[in-house]
């Protein structure tokens, strides 16, 4: 159950970031509440999964997850451009997430 609360916590980590951007955007005080919010439901994901996963292999996928979605979400929903060497970061954060995941096993 901890690495569901982990990838929600991540998914979570998405959601206040997009929400983030969104509120600086538009000047939204709206978007900027749904932050505020998803970052509480977060920390509180990541709080859950902490108590089950060591700290060096919660952080690090939970702020993973964050980057690599924060990216998707940037060339899908914001029209942002990506480069080969931004695409090299992506892979090596996946890679990375998994082999720090195996220290759980």
């Amino acid at each position: 159950m901890a690495w569901v609360y982990l990838l929600l916590a991540g998914l979570l980590e998405t959601v206040w970031s997009t929400s983030l951007k969104h509120s600086a955007d538009k000047g939204s005080v709206f978007w900027l509440f749904v932050t505020g919010i998803a970052m509480i439901a977060s920390l509180l994901a990541l709080y859950a999964a902490m108590r089950n996963l060591p700290l060096g292999v919660a952080y690090p996928i939970w702020t993973g997850i964050g980057s690599v979605s924060a990216i998707v979400v940037g060339v899908f929903l914001f029209k942002e451009t990506i480069n080969i060497s931004t695409v090299i970061g992506v892979l090596f954060l996946i890679v990375g997430m998994g082999l720090i995941s195996l220290k759980a096993h």
